[in-house]
């Protein structure tokens, strides 16, 4: 896109920015380059007016970071808070106490609207139940719920009195909720009877019972959250109503006095094979930079803005940006329980005109599959009320950027790409909304206190080109370790640049104004013939070409290659051919070049994604070689997905 219309866009953008707070937004490109100055002249005192400014303590801290055990980094170390004081206390003490914390909309339609006083008491009834059971201090939670306000209740306990929460997406199977149980060693499971999910309720309890059955014996208790009302097995000696339990709890739990370091969640990371990674995050850091990055990526306004992340609290981003990232800052964010397209395409839209939401935030995979599904859809509800958007979970194609910007944000949102992983907690490249030019496709630049860069095999920096993405700092909200494994975090993290740099596995390229694209994983780049391809860059051009919705590129084993290209399509609208096939070939040769043009398309009604919006390009590989499938497939938005492709294939 010509820099003259990146410049148009942004000014046109800030025509609809609200008067900020100059000491917690950015609002221009001089104050993100004042903060970066700030940082390289003084990283540790920008940090520490940072966490003095944005958090409260109990007792503040002295030493901003400790370096003694590289790459074992402690922040903040001997100062004291508490998080759930931090996302409630602090807001009902300030007056903002019948401020709405919580908008809930269940599937069946149900709106429930929970103030900033009404949470903060049945988070003090929970934790009090909590300390009831036995729970202290340390001691590990496996929350397993449907996305409801009691999830979100049962996390703040946690918080409140200083238990390990770990929640587990409510689709995982029976034998990975086991898995997570006995890896953590939780001595409660806090879940539902089931929770609503296209038009029917979903049996959650007695997946329970299943891990439960077959290991699990750290758990002394079950919690279960009548909610779908549907008949589950009840063990007496075990098993406890969370609505009998709570209602005889005082509303009053003083917050516990908890190290910065405290551990505050283990979140598994999904699709892995063998033991589960259970990645930990504390208490001070990951905070702070919550409510910074909801301040800083999504010029978020308490009491003006109604957030809403579309994914599930299973998710890091549900973590995050769905329950402390927003009441860490007092502002209002949208829970709803269902699937956003059921029963229509439209209900995403319905919403989001019906809780006057703001600010929106969901997968580039749902944007393509709203794309197929039509402009008719939004054009039927009034969505005048937003007025920023972002996307998560994978690098956004610029045609699906385009879309969202045009289409939904009506030319006036800004659209904020953001890259994170669950290991760092936050965004850590995005734009600043009303600050950042953007450029479809690109994350832009790495945040205040974020010293990403792109560099070769051997470490060094690339000023432009293609490379492996790091970090060069440490940073508040990073992760401190793999759960009970010293040594797969050092190897998984650090091994790489022999401790210089933190690298997950992501490549990226860096243009000539310095901004930073996401190429996705490195086991995600093709080697064919000695040439190394990005999948991302290859499915762009596919979902460049007018017919195609969605696409996701894969490698398959090659004699001669070493590997081939086989790409998945699904299409907008009509049905495939082969003529089709081929001009869908010579487009990927046109626009990136010949070496890159799929050796296989094949036509898709779906891709199979998780219910965070992720394309399971694992499953893909695997179908794509003629491997048989061993994963999981139960953590799938639609399993049939599989399926489907499985029998195209025999067929």
């Amino acid at each position: 896109m010509a820099e003259e219309t990146i410049t148009s866009m942004l000014e046109e953008r800030r025509k609809f920015a609200p008067p900020r707070n100059e000491t917690a937004h950015i609002a221009s490109m001089e104050q993100y380059a004042q903060w970066r100055a700030r940082f390289e002249a003084d990283r540790e005192g920008a940090w520490r007016e940072l966490a003095l400014e944005h958090l409260h303590w109990q007792q503040p801290f002295t030493r901003v970071l400790n370096r003694e055990r590289p790459p074992f980094f402690r922040w903040f170390e001997d100062g004291y808070l508490n998080v759930s004081e931090n996302c409630l206390d602090r807001h009902v003490a300030a007056g903002h106490g019948a401020r709405t914390a919580i908008i809930w909309e269940g599937e069946p339609g149900e709106v429930r609207r929970i103030s900033y006083a009404e949470l903060l008491a049945e988070v003090c009834r929970a934790a009090n139940a909590l300390k009831q059971l036995g729970i202290e201090a340390g001691d590990r939670v496996v929350i397993y719920m449907p996305m409801i306000p009691e999830a979100a209740v049962a996390m703040l306990a946690c918080t409140r009195i200083g238990a390990v929460h770990s929640v587990v997406f409510g689709a995982f199977s029976a034998q990975a909720l086991r898995d997570r149980i006995e890896d953590a060693q939780a001595k409660l499971v806090i879940t539902a009877d089931g929770g609503w999910r296209r038009g029917a309720v979903h049996d959650l309890k007695s997946k329970v019972d299943q891990a439960l059955d077959g290991g699990g014996n750290s758990v002394r208790h079950v919690l279960v959250v009548r909610r779908g009302g549907n008949k589950v097995a009840w063990k007496p000696e075990r098993d406890l109503d969370w609505q009998e339990v709570l209602c005889v709890e005082s509303d009053v739990c003083p917050p516990a006095r908890l190290n910065a370091e405290h551990p505050l969640f283990i979140l598994y990371t999904s699709g892995s094979t063998g033991k589960p990674k259970g990645i930990l995050h504390t208490t001070a850091g990951y905070l702070l930079w919550a409510r910074l990055t909801m301040l800083w990526s999504f010029d978020f306004h308490a009491g003006r803005d109604v957030f809403w992340c579309t994914a599930d609290i299973g998710w890091i981003t549900g973590h995050t940006y769905s329950v402390y990232g927003p009441l860490a800052c007092g502002g209002t964010t949208l829970m709803y329980e269902g699937v956003p397209t059921f029963p229509d395409p439209g209900r995403l839209w319905q919403i989001c005109a019906a809780h006057d939401v703001t600010i929106f935030y969901t997968a580039p995979t749902a944007i393509r599959a709203l794309i197929k599904a039509g402009d008719e859809w939004p054009a039927r509800h009034d969505l005048s009320s937003l007025r920023v958007l972002g996307t998560v979970g994978e690098p956004i194609n610029p045609e699906a950027w385009m879309w969202y910007y045009t289409v939904i944000g009506q030319r006036r949102c800004p659209i904020v790409d953001t890259w994170w992983q669950t290991e760092t907690g936050g965004h850590m490249i995005a734009p600043l909304p009303f600050a950042t030019p953007t450029k479809p496709g690109s994350a832009t630049l790495p945040l205040p206190g974020i010293e990403a860069d792109v560099v070769d095999g051997d470490g060094k920096s690339i000023a432009e080109g293609g490379g492996l993405l790091v970090i060069r700092e440490p940073w508040p909200s990073m992760l401190r370790g793999i759960w009970g494994d010293e040594q797969r975090y050092l190897e998984t993290y650090w091994r790489k640049f022999d401790g210089r740099f933190y690298f997950a596995g992501d490549g990226a390229r860096r243009d000539e104004d310095g901004y930073i694209w996401i190429m996705g994983r490195v086991d995600d780049v093709l080697n064919v013939s000695g040439h190394r391809l990005g999948t991302m860059e290859i499915e762009s051009a596919l979902v460049a070409h007018e017919a195609v919705a969605e696409a996701a590129v894969v490698g398959r084993p090659d004699e001669v290659k070493g590997e081939s290209i086989c790409a998945f399509v699904v299409l907008k609208q009509g049905t495939p051919d082969e003529a089709l096939r081929q001009a869908l070939k010579r487009h990927v040769g046109e626009v990136i070049g010949a070496i890159a043009k799929p050796d296989e398309i094949r036509f898709a009604e779906a891709l199979p994604k998780t219910r965070s919006g992720k394309i399971m390009r694992r499953l893909l590989r695997d179908i794509a070689a003629g491997r048989e499938i061993r994963q999981d497939i139960s953590t799938l938005e639609d399993a049939a997905v599989v399926r489907r492709l499985l029998e195209d294939q025999q067929g």
